[in-house]
């Protein structure tokens, strides 16, 4: 299996581009919707890594 076609290799390169994306140009609604995209990301990153996000003993119920 390809690793890049894994959930977690995506999550990276689309973080990944939307940190490179340069917002100085953009208008405010645009620059808004790139910071809240990031931010989910790395949210969801966050919680499909939990070895890293300090939680250890959180459980999520769904």
């Amino acid at each position: 299996m390809d690793p890049r076609n894994t959930p977690g290799y995506r999550l990276h390169r689309s973080l990944t581009n939307l940190k490179r994306i340069e917002t100085a140009g953009l208008d405010d609604a645009d620059q808004e919707r790139i910071e809240a995209a990031r931010a989910l990301l790395q949210d969801v990153s966050l919680l499909s890594q939990p070895e890293h996000s300090g939680d250890v003993g959180t459980q999520i119920e769904s």
